[in-house]
C-alpha cells in the first residue's frame, strides 16, 4: 500500500521584510529533500486562502532566493478571515470569512501551514489553529517587537539601514552645522532607534517606551553647541511621543487589522526645536526604506534556521506553536504567547545603559 506523501503550505502575512525568502527557501527544501514533502505557496497572505490562490513550489521555484529581498508568494496587509473588508458602495462592510478559508485549507489536504508573519498575522493564525488548522508559525517583523522570541529576522537587515543612512546624514549635519532629525519604524517599540542611533552614533535618541521633555532635548543641542559641536544628530521612532502627550497619525486604514499608521513625529519635533533653537533644522524619514533590499548575512542565517526549525515542528505535530530564539537556541513558543501585546524594551535594558553612559539623550 503507498502511503500519501505529506503536503506544508507556506504563507506570508503582513509587510515585508528582508528575510522572508530564506525562511520560504528552508522550509520547502528541507521539506522536499529530508521529509519527502510536497510544498505549495499560498500567495498575498490571508488573501490567497480566502480567493483560493496557491501554487506548487517545487526545488527550481526556490532556487536563487536566499538574497532577495521581499516575498516571492506577494503578502497582504489588510486581509483578516475573521473580519474581510468588502467595499459596499461609498462604505466599507466586514464580514466573518472564516469558515470559507478554512474549507479552502482543508480542501489543499495539507499537513500544516506554515505562517511567517508579525503580531497581526500570527494572531490570525492562533484563531485559525483554534478551529482545527495544523497551524507552524516563523516570527517576521523589522520593529523585533515580538513576545516569545529574542530576535526576530529583518531587524538586522533594517538596523544596517538606518545605520548607513546614519552614517551619510552625519556628514551633512557636520558640513552644514544642522540639526538632522532621523525618523524610523518602530510603532511601540523602539529597537530600531535604539540599536541604530547607538550604531550611527546618535546624540538623541526617542523611543515610544521613555516619553520625551522637549526642554531636555532642546538642552542637549544648546549643550552640544558650547562644546562646539555645531550639529546634532536626533533619531526618533514613529510611536515616540512627549510627556503627556499623544502619538502622531499620519492616516487611517480602515480595512486593516491595524488601522493606525504613523508618521510624522520627526518633522513636528523639528519645528519645535527650529524654534527653540534658532538652529537650523532637517528631518529625514527612513520609512520603507528599512524594509526593501537584500537580507544581511546575520538575517539570512537566521531566517535559514527558523524555517528548518519550522520543519521540525510540523514533523513532530507541535501545531500552535511559534519557532522563537531564546539565549541562542531556537525553541518552540505557544502562538497564544504571542498576542499578549508587543516586546517592548525595558527602561534598564544594557543598550539604554551604554548610551546613557556615552552621553546620549533620551530626551527624559
Amino acid at each position: 500500500m503507498t502511503m500519501r506523501r505529506k503536503n506544508i503550505a507556506i504563507l506570508t502575512g503582513g509587510g515585508d521584510c528582508p528575510g522572508i525568502n530564506a525562511v520560504i527557501r528552508a522550509v520547502a527544501k528541507k521539506a522536499m529533500l529530508e521529509k519527502e514533502m510536497e510544498v505549495i505557496g499560498i500567495e498575498d497572505g490571508y488573501h490567497g486562502i480566502v480567493d483560493n490562490r496557491w501554487r506548487p513550489l517545487d526545488y527550481e521555484a526556490v532556487s536563487g532566493i536566499l538574497t532577495l529581498g521581499g516575498t516571492i508568494l506577494g503578502t497582504s496587509k489588510t486581509v483578516n478571515p475573521y473580519r474581510y473588508a468588502v467595499q459596499k458602495g461609498n462604505r466599507l462592510e466586514f464580514r466573518n470569512l472564516s469558515k470559507i478559508t478554512i474549507k479552502n485549507l482543508k480542501n489543499l489536504d495539507i499537513d500544516s501551514l506554515v505562517c511567517i508573519g508579525g503580531d497581526g498575522t500570527l494572531g490570525i493564525a492562533y484563531r485559525l489553529y483554534k478551529d482545527g488548522i495544523p497551524i507552524v508559525g516563523v516570527p517576521k517583523t523589522i520593529d523585533n517587537d515580538l513576545r516569545g522570541t529574542d530576535i526576530t529576522f529583518g531587524f538586522d537587515s533594517a538596523v544596517s539601514i538606518a545605520t548607513e543612512g546614519l552614517d551619510r546624514i552625519h556628514t551633512i549635519a557636520e558640513s552644514l552645522h544642522r540639526i538632522m532629525i532621523v525618523e524610523v519604524m518602530g510603532h511601540t517599540a523602539g529597537w530600531i532607534a535604539l540599536y541604530s542611533g547607538v550604531a550611527g552614533g546618535g546624540d538623541i535618541i526617542l523611543i515610544p517606551e521613555i516619553p520625551y521633555d522637549l526642554h531636555r532635548i532642546v538642552e542637549k543641542v544648546k549643550e552640544r553647541n558650547k562644546k562646539g559641536k555645531r550639529f546634532s544628530i536626533v533619531v526618533i521612532a514613529e510611536g515616540a511621543k512627549p510627556k503627556g502627550g499623544d502619538i502622531v497619525i499620519q492616516r487611517f486604514v480602515k480595512e486593516s487589522s491595524d488601522p493606525i499608521r504613523l508618521g510624522g513625529i520627526g518633522f513636528l519635533l523639528g519645528r519645535q526645536i527650529e524654534e527653540a533653537t534658532r538652529l537650523e533644522t532637517r528631518t529625514v524619514v527612513m520609512g520603507h526604506l528599512l524594509r526593501g533590499g537584500s537580507p544581511t548575512s546575520f538575517d539570512r542565517i537566521l531566517a535559514t534556521n527558523l524555517g528548518m526549525k519550522a520543519v521540525d515542528l510540523v514533523e513532530d505535530k507541535k501545531f500552535g506553536y511559534m519557532v522563537g530564539v531564546k539565549e541562542n537556541s531556537l525553541v518552540a513558543v505557544p502562538l497564544k504567547d504571542v498576542a499578549k501585546g508587543p516586546k517592548l524594551i525595558p527602561f534598564n535594558h544594557p543598550m539604554i545603559k551604554a548610551a546613557r553612559s556615552l552621553g546620549t539623550c533620551f530626551g527624559d
